[in-house]
């Protein structure tokens, strides 16, 4: 029997709506609160993630140029010293990334930065080294669940996630400094 052509991809919505829902439910502002208090604190702003989380990472340094932070992707070329008043925001599902946890670590540790992590797991090392931490609910890569696998395979529910509930951090940095798409524009790349 033949398999009717998008009924995965349908399933795959239904399966990532139910997770922006559950994000509602289960996002504590609190932490959402003191995560915008460290961004707006913050000299200057670096992100980083590995692999898909790394995208992320770059989506959101994207638009917090746009709104107008000093902000640096960690590893490229023209990232420049982190100092202590500045704010690493990590980006990984497990907080047990080794790169993101060894660059974390040297921030925190012997800088003396602030840091801030979007993860998934509260008892992390990354969590639990952090100043700031936004817990995001949902399915990670080790979990084994055998028909959410087969649709939305390792860590794509918290990627999505994390890019979904940065996009609407955005927002509400938006409204908290009363920018319109206009004045993001005027920063937006026309070198492309």
């Amino acid at each position: 029997m033949q398999q009717l052509v998008g009924a995965t991809l349908l399933r795959f919505l239904d399966v990532v709506s139910g997770q922006i829902e559950n994000l509602k439910r289960s996002l504590d502002m609190r932490q959402v609160e003191e995560f915008m208090n460290a961004i707006e604190q913050a000299r200057k702003i670096f992100v980083m993630g590995a692999g898909r989380s790394g995208f992320v990472a770059r989506a959101f340094a994207m638009r917090l140029m746009h709104l107008g932070y000093d902000v640096y992707v960690v590893g490229e070329t023209v990232t420049p010293r982190i100092g202590e008043e500045d704010l690493l925001i990590t980006i990984s599902g497990s907080g047990e990334t080794t790169s993101v946890v060894n660059i974390s670590r040297k921030a925190k540790e012997e800088i003396g930065s602030m840091l801030a992590a979007i993860t998934q797991n509260e008892n992390s090392t990354l969590a639990k080294m952090s100043d700031v931490v936004v817990l995001l609910s949902g399915k990670n890569k080790y979990q084994r669940d055998e028909e959410l696998s087969s649709i939305a395979p390792l860590g794509t529910m918290f990627e999505l996630t994390a890019l979904i509930f940065l996009d609407g951090l955005v927002a509400e940095l938006m409204n908290l400094k009363r920018l319109t798409e206009k004045d993001l524009e005027k920063r937006h790349a026309v070198l492309e």
